[in-house]
């Protein structure tokens, strides 16, 4: 009779007792990446607000777009140094017929602009709001 109970005593704690499984479905913040690197920051160039859309622009030259007019954003100058790693990162959706995402270009130090959706192609300025 002592061995049954003990039995059942046994059974009851190790279903109780904690487990550390992970869940087979990632968590809501590991869904997708939410910053993409672009390249180490190389040099920068500024377009003044009466070339394009009335807005100052720099246009941003890194590693990886290693040519000026794919990566635009919004002001005077270009605070990101030399070698900083730069990041591209998504930040909300605007509304729309189907809502566009807008984007903001990071390096690790916390110095961040909006991106912009002018693109130079052909050369021709472009509005585009895909990157």
């Amino acid at each position: 009779m002592n061995k049954v109970i003990l039995l059942a005593l046994m059974c009851l704690v190790i279903s109780c007792g904690t487990s550390k499984k992970s869940s087979p479905f990632p968590k809501e913040d590991e869904l997708y990446s939410t910053r993409k690197y672009i390249g180490d920051f190389l040099d920068y160039r500024h377009t003044g607000p009466e070339v394009v859309g009335g807005k100052d622009l720099i246009w941003i030259k890194t590693t990886i777009y290693s040519t000026f007019g794919r990566i635009s954003a919004y002001g005077k100058t270009c605070e990101f140094a030399i070698g900083d790693k730069i990041y591209l990162k998504s930040t909300s959706a605007s509304p729309g017929n189907y809502g566009y995402w807008e984007y903001q270009i990071e390096n690790d130090y916390l110095v961040t602009y909006k991106v912009s959706e002018f693109k130079f192609e052909n050369n021709v300025f472009k509005r585009s709001r895909s990157f």
